[in-house]
């Protein structure tokens, strides 16, 4: 059962972050932003003028009470010990951001907007140092790659998900979900991969820094491998009945969380890929398998199991949730020593799941 943290917001909660020390943020429709202490009680609020929603939130590894949030198209630096006001803010972005990136060295911030842009900022020198354009439609998510402070990822709904390197202004390399997936099926494409196309929510990137995954509209998880300036795609299983909309990958792990428009929040283990391509530089293929699936009935409802790939493409999760609300923002973290699973809905209360 989660635990419910109630009494910050009065609307929607858009994104989550969490400090080193425990302090988790919030953001939420409307402006509004809430800190919160470990055991969930509101330590501070504000709210941003205007009617931007908070769509990003993200505290600074180096200094735990620096927190950067996005509310419509700026960017505001926050002392989160005192939400009063902004200590400096950015309007760099021609339109609404939907993510905030930091690099491990804290000198570029990356913020992705509707437009399709990435606008990197030079903190040093309080100004835009790259604007990456290269997505058609809304950028969703960018994600720094860490041990590599001038690299990064992101996706679209454009269904394209692209490598980048700040020393070109243009990808390295580009891969398309819905032509990757048609090519890699056999036969026609079904009618439902026409009515939920590849668009890409969410990109989360594993501490290693060479490992990332994807969630997208066509409720696949997909997991890929950077290979000196190209990526290669090692891993895609059936992860949710609808869209991911967020995956992440809990720190110093090959763990990942998965969270859905269908209401569930899964936990898988893909280090057994991460690992195999640490100590094997050989080409990786993915093997289709055919296996049997067992039908039991159970209340006049047929249901399937199976192993691997009968159920989920390749692997299957450590842990299913049944959280019964569209997930908008899924984070690990570490509260009171415990780690644990933090999710925001579309409620205005934050959902907390120990994980044991």
């Amino acid at each position: 059962m989660a635990v419910k943290w109630t009494g910050g917001h009065s609307s929607p909660v858009l994104c989550l972050n969490a400090n080193k020390e425990g302090l988790v943020a919030s953001g939420a429709e409307g402006g509004d932003l809430v800190a919160w202490g470990e055991d969930g009680t509101p330590v501070g609020h504000m709210r941003f003028p205007g009617t931007g929603d908070v769509t990003s939130v993200l505290f600074s590894n180096s200094c735990p009470t620096k927190l950067y949030a996005s509310h419509g198209e700026t960017i505001s630096i926050l002392d989160v010990r005192s939400l009063k006001g902004s200590l400096d803010h950015f309007h760099v972005n021609e339109e609404e951001i939907n993510c905030l990136s930091l690099n491990e060295t804290e000198n570029l911030l990356a913020s992705a907007d509707d437009s399709g842009a990435i606008k990197i900022i030079d903190l040093e020198n309080k100004k835009v140092s790259r604007s990456l354009k290269r997505h058609s439609n809304i950028c969703s998510s960018v994600a720094f790659r860490p041990q590599r402070p001038q690299s990064l990822v992101s996706c679209g709904l454009d269904m394209q998900v692209m490598l980048w390197n700040l020393q070109k202004a243009r990808p390295l390399w580009i891969t398309n979900l819905q032509e990757d997936e048609s090519e890699d099926m056999e036969g026609p494409q079904s009618p439902g991969q026409l009515l939920n196309p590849a668009l890409a929510h969410s990109v989360s990137v594993a501490s290693c820094g060479n490992v990332f995954s994807c969630g997208a509209e066509d409720g696949k998880v997909r997991i890929f491998r950077v290979m000196g300036v190209k990526c290669e795609q090692e891993l895609g299983f059936k992860g949710h009945t609808l869209g991911v909309s967020q995956v992440n990958f809990l720190p110093e792990s090959y763990l990942l969380l998965t969270g859905g428009n269908d209401g569930k929040i899964m936990l898988w283990d893909v280090s057994h890929e991460g690992e195999e391509k640490q100590k094997s530089p050989t080409k990786h293929t993915r093997k289709r398998k055919s296996k049997r699936i067992a039908y039991t009935k159970q209340d006049g409802n047929t249901t399937a199991s199976g192993t691997d790939e009968d159920v989920h493409g390749s692997i299957l999760p450590k842990l299913t949730i049944t959280h019964g609300e569209k997930v908008n923002w899924l984070l690990g973290t570490k509260l009171k020593g415990c780690q644990n699973i933090l999710v925001a809905d579309q409620t205005s209360c934050i959902s907390v799941y120990p994980l044991n």
